[in-house]
């Protein structure tokens, strides 16, 4: 029996969407799609801006911002929260669509010698 590997989805978020709060719920979404796979394969995923947008929310009402000034927050939390999370991962599945963050999110996988998929074939089943 394979061991179940904690596999983090790195993907497009926020990348070409302009802002734009739809375009970035279909991104999540996107994303969310390769996280059912991973399941059904038998290991399990993660999603940085899962861990990352409650934070992200707590600081805004912690410190009283909305609208243009989330931008600040989503630097200051978005991609330090994926990287400590990397680290407690198995592996990343780097999914299709450009993204510097999902790059960056490679990057700091490779640096902490973990397993980067590019294919979800790659991932291989466990049959727990």
């Amino acid at each position: 029996m394979a061991r179940v590997k904690r596999i983090l989805i790195a993907g497009p978020y926020r990348s070409g969407t302009n802002g734009d709060p739809e375009k970035i719920a279909a991104n999540l979404r996107y994303l969310e799609s390769f996280a059912l796979q991973v399941y059904k394969a038998g290991h399990l995923p993660f999603i940085g801006e899962w861990l990352a947008l409650p934070i992200i929310e707590a600081a805004a009402r912690a410190q009283n911002v909305a609208g243009g000034d989330m931008e600040t927050l989503h630097e200051e939390y978005l991609y330090p929260v994926a990287h400590r999370l990397i680290r407690s991962c198995d592996a990343v599945l780097r999914v299709p669509g450009e993204s510097r963050g999902a790059d960056q999110d490679v990057q700091v996988a490779l640096e902490n010698g973990l397993e980067v998929f590019y294919d979800l074939d790659e991932i291989g089943v466990n049959r727990y």
